[in-house]
């Protein structure tokens, strides 16, 4: 069996996912100080040193699994992975409701500033020294997929994902309650639409398109 594909394609993933990842959740603790919540801070979980956030299968087993399955059966899949989540005491925000929808959107917006820093990094690869010029392409290019994978993953509407947070952050108090009982049914329906190929039906279009403008 030829594993050189495979072990090309970990080399050109690796810092994409990880980085990805573990920033997005950074950035949730950035902004939860900002707002008067300093969990995350006494905790050590605002930094940039990716160990402080990886959770062994979310960011390193399922992703690799994901990465070699659909490497060596020549099927694309869509990467999935998560790091551990940052705490976040949401009553101890200044403004609750209104700050909780800032907390919740800072991950999925730290993974759209990455990738347009990846879009740029792209652009500057044809500039860069010829041996250079093709891992430095894969790789933003893989920065690109991942993070807004990452980032239209997150903002899908379902508990606890931070589009489900925002959702109820601006929903009237007992419609908001009543949405938050549905949290621990999110992580089941997550999982069945990412087996079932839906998760993939449904934003593979929207990844799509935006790294069509990002290229």
């Amino acid at each position: 069996m030829d594993v050189g594909p495979l072990v090309q394609t970990i080399a050109i993933y690796a810092l994409p996912v990880l980085f990805a990842i573990t920033l997005h959740e950074a950035a949730h603790g950035y902004v939860a100080r900002h707002f008067g919540d300093l969990t995350a801070y006494a905790q050590g979980r605002i930094s940039l040193n990716p160990m402080r956030h990886i959770d062994p299968v979310g960011t390193i087993l399922v992703p690799g699994l994901i990465l070699v399955l659909s490497t060596l059966s020549g099927v694309g899949a869509f990467l999935f992975g998560w790091a551990k989540p940052v705490p976040v005491n949401f009553s101890a925000l200044r403004k609750p409701r209104q700050h909780m929808a800032w907390v919740a959107a800072a991950g999925p917006g730290a993974n759209l500033a990455m990738a347009l820093g990846w879009a740029v990094l792209y652009h500057v690869a044809p500039w860069m020294p010829a041996f250079f010029e093709v891992p430095l392409g894969l790789m933003s290019l893989a920065g690109i997929r991942v993070n807004l994978v990452l980032m239209f993953l997150n903002l899908l509407p379902i508990l606890p994902l931070d589009g489900g947070r925002i959702v109820a952050s601006l929903l009237p108090g007992r419609a908001a309650w009543q949405y938050a009982k549905l949290e621990p049914w999110g992580l089941p329906v997550i999982v069945l639409l990412l087996v079932t190929g839906t998760l993939g039906t449904v934003l593979r279009p929207l990844v799509f398109v935006s790294e069509s403008l990002l290229r």
